[in-house]
């Protein structure tokens, strides 16, 4: 079964209900698993066109999209809680407080939802707010939905672009450029102990809380291992303050092949034997992970705030 896929760009209340309503009513007709991911006022406002018990799970869109891999997974917790039947969803991104880096990822993000699904057979709705969106976002649903609703019938967006060509042009947007200040440290054999001591006190250093410290020893470690199993030396790292963030990123002269494609440990893998299962955990464990991978080597960018 295909998936439905569907950006709604809709101009204030009124409009939002009078097409969210009877999507949700019209998967509660067909037996199907009805889930609600909402902003508020809008949540409240759709909560109050149902009666209690209606059968549709309702979630709060601002604590729901905290991280755009993460909510890739809990999405598919969701359609495999309720498999057999399939899921419809209203599915209200947050796009307020990202920086560029980050509404990249977003947008990416809702590009992704096309592979990711696109067998499970579930119907998507992503409302659009008009008025209170950056232009660039909404015109950003035209490439991301394969078809559109506004104030006519749905149809096709003629500037929809596949989750591949999307993600190679996102990649290809990417500057890669390492402030001259920013610490070395030599990766020379497979003993990581030493990095791992490395990163956590320069974390420490930074100010990073304990958690997202912990997780980012974890995810250099693994991008270190993968590196030193699968690149060439030399492997190295380098560490720097950015703003808020604290970047480290991991480095071989090895040449990846075959090369990755822009879907490389975005998608859910199967098991802890598929490809791209490392790269998937290390995307988990941080705020933004950027793979560069070319003639000159492999490169794995970490992010943390």
């Amino acid at each position: 079964m295909n998936l439905e896929h569907r950006a709604f760009v809709y101009g204030g209340t009124d409009h939002f209900l009078a097409v969210t309503e009877p999507f949700l009513r019209s998967g509660l007709e067909a037996g199907q698993a009805v889930v609600a991911v909402v902003r508020e006022p809008n949540l409240s406002a759709l909560r109050d066109l149902f009666a209690a018990g209606d059968g549709i799970e309702w979630i709060g869109a601002e604590g729901f999209y905290q991280h755009p891999v993460r909510t890739l997974r809990d999405y598919q917790g969701l359609v495999n809680k309720f498999a057999p039947r399939p899921v419809c969803a209203l599915a209200e991104p947050v796009w307020a407080g990202w920086d560029e880096r980050q509404t990249l990822e977003w947008i990416r993000y809702e590009s992704l939802i096309n592979e990711v699904f696109k067998d499970s057979g579930a119907r998507a709705l992503c409302p659009y707010d008009r008025e209170t969106l950056p232009p660039r976002i909404v015109e950003q649903a035209r490439r991301t939905h394969p078809v559109l609703l506004s104030d006519g019938p749905a149809m096709a967006s003629g500037d929809y672009v596949d989750p591949v060509t999307f993600g190679a042009h996102c990649d290809r947007s990417r500057r890669f450029g390492r402030p001259a200040d920013a610490e070395y440290f030599a990766v020379q054999d497979d003993d990581l102990h030493a990095l791992r001591s490395f990163v956590a006190e320069r974390a420490l250093l930074h100010g990073i809380a304990k958690r997202p410290s912990q997780n980012l020893v974890t995810a250099a470690n693994e991008v270190a291992a993968n590196a030193l199993q699968h690149g060439l030396p030399p492997v190295g790292m380098w560490i720097w303050r950015d703003g808020p963030e604290l970047l480290c990123e991991i480095g071989d002269n090895g040449l990846w092949r075959p090369a990755p494609d822009p879907l490389t440990g975005f998608i859910p893998p199967d098991s802890a034997l598929q490809r791209g299962f490392g790269l998937w955990t290390v995307r988990l464990l941080v705020d933004l992970m950027e793979l560069r991978a070319g003639w000159d080597g492999t490169f794995v960018r970490l992010h943390v705030r």
